[in-house]
């Protein structure tokens, strides 16, 4: 199993080598000295590819020798879990047995792309529904076990929602570890998607997905009570019709 991250313009400001060591940052040849400086893990990939997360993602799927593989966004800083009313943060090793164990578990269970839940808060949690089986996977975390499935290129700022789509249409379910989350900076920060992320993007990644996938399944909230005025969410939301958890 291998861990890698993505990165792109990052080389100052990357922490997720922090947290897990063995984490591999993919970058462009042209920019893999000034991140050799920052962590020593380093897979210096052409540099044509970058500019687009999912070509990057095709080409660690396409070209890493192991079946199982993690990526994971550059931005990454920390695991965590609930126990009752305490947020527990994993340290790194218990961090690593938790991937071990959930790829374990997705290959028992025939799965081939799995990951955790996307929000820290308690609120998003039930402890009597710790997995999900058709459930959205963030970018942030997205662990591949053998998947012969890959990112589409053209959405490549909605890529993790695709995927999500792709994998459910094909296989009919997904593993989210919905006991443990990420906490992550999530396009608070220069480089990476954010020098070629604006909201007309956005919005128009949003309108391809929903083409792709049909109004029914992609949607969006577009109000806010609370100011009582129309708003844009740049979030689709996911009504997958597949039973399950």
């Amino acid at each position: 199993m291998k861990i890698y991250c993505p990165s792109l313009k990052r080389s100052d400001i990357a922490t997720t080598h922090k947290y897990l060591s063995e984490a591999i940052y993919v970058v462009s040849k042209k920019e893999a000295d000034q991140y050799k400086k920052l962590h020593s893990n380093i897979w210096a990939s052409p540099d044509e590819i970058q500019g687009n997360l999912s070509r990057v993602r095709n080409y660690v799927l396409d070209n890493s020798e192991e079946q199982e593989i993690l990526l994971l966004d550059d931005d990454l800083k920390y695991f965590g879990r609930w126990n009752g009313n305490e947020r527990k943060t994993l340290g790194e090793q218990e961090a690593m047995n938790m991937i071990q164990e959930g790829m374990l578990l997705a290959q028992e269970l025939g799965v081939v792309y799995w990951g955790l839940n996307c929000l820290p808060d308690k609120g998003a949690y039930r402890e009597y529904t710790p997995f999900g089986t058709c459930h959205y996977i963030g970018g942030p975390f997205q662990a591949h076990v053998n998947n012969p499935l890959r990112y589409d290129e053209v959405i490549f700022l909605k890529e993790d929602y695709d995927m999500t789509l792709q994998v459910l249409n094909r296989f009919r379910v997904n593993l989210r570890m919905n006991m443990y989350h990420y906490v992550a900076e999530q396009n608070t920060q220069k480089g990476g998607c954010a020098s070629y992320r604006t909201i007309e993007r956005e919005m128009e990644q949003n309108r391809m997905l929903q083409e792709k996938w049909g109004s029914d399944i992609v949607t969006f909230d577009r109000s806010n009570k609370s100011q009582k005025k129309k708003k844009y969410d740049i979030n689709p939301i996911l009504k997958i019709p597949i039973k399950g958890v």
